[in-house]
């Protein structure tokens, strides 16, 4: 199985070298597609570099910030269209550990569509957050799950990993939204689409270098789009609901 690391990256000079090197040492075989939104601090030129070094890492640049989903929909084109097998998500700042990647991998062998490393199975942790923040997080994957019928603990986890056929199965390049909205609308059309997702537990930790790019906007965004995904399903089930019922009358009247 050819697995690509997709990695999306905006100003992480002070991780991509390192982060680079680690995914090459968890998994030595994996080809890495950094996809770089234009950072000014050189990340593009680090990575090509290393590449050179360590081989099987090809850089996509992109002329500005285009976003989170937009980095992984560029992404999976790429590799789709080479013909690879399996799509990891990470992080470049570090907070996902790259020698966690081959128990992530490994459940696509035994016939998964989509793994997600998650902080809310047992094993999994968030040491490093504040109460605050934790509840924020969880609260947001119970939301998402009773909205969307998901049963998925972390629907927001952006480590993970797909099988092509899933993405190709889902129509990725219709996705449209990002951030934490990216990462649950894509796990609610695995869904849709039977496909089957294993949760494997992982521990995340903030980063150590750089500035975070989350922000209350990419919050609101998730919810408001889970909100508005969960009415169109519950929509669809009451009109569902309704037909059956005039087609049990009608039924009944011809009797």
């Amino acid at each position: 199985m050819r697995v690509l690391v997709v990695l999306p990256t905006y100003n992480e000079a002070e991780n991509i070298e390192r982060v680079l090197q680690r995914i090459r040492q968890a998994i030595s075989d994996a080809g890495v597609l950094v996809v770089d939104d234009g950072s000014p601090d050189s990340t593009a030129d680090i990575a090509e570099r290393v590449g050179k070094e360590l081989g099987g890492i090809e850089v996509l640049r992109r002329p500005g910030k285009a976003g989170l989903g937009s980095a992984y929909r560029a992404g999976f084109a790429w590799g789709l269209e080479r013909g690879w097998d399996a799509f990891v998500e990470m992080d470049a700042d570090l907070s996902h550990d790259p020698d966690a990647l081959p128990a992530l991998v490994a459940p696509l062998c035994d016939g998964a569509d989509l793994v997600i490393g998650s902080r809310y199975v047992p094993g999994g942790s968030v040491p490093d957050w504040s109460w605050y923040r934790h509840w924020l997080s969880l609260g947001g994957n119970i939301y998402a799950a009773i909205m969307l019928g998901l049963h998925v603990r972390d629907a927001t986890s952006g480590f993970r990993v797909y099988s092509a056929a899933i993405l190709k199965a889902v129509d990725v390049a219709s996705v449209r939204s990002d951030g934490y909205g990216f990462q649950i609308e894509m796990a609610y059309r695995v869904a849709n689409h039977h496909g089957r997702i294993v949760e494997v537990p992982i521990r995340f930790v903030d980063r150590v270098e750089g500035k975070s790019k989350m922000s209350i906007h990419i919050v609101t965004e998730a919810l408001a789009l889970v909100s508005w995904w969960g009415i169109g399903r519950l929509w669809r089930a009451l009109a569902r609901s309704t037909r059956r019922i005039e087609g049990d009358h009608v039924g009944s009247a011809k009797l």
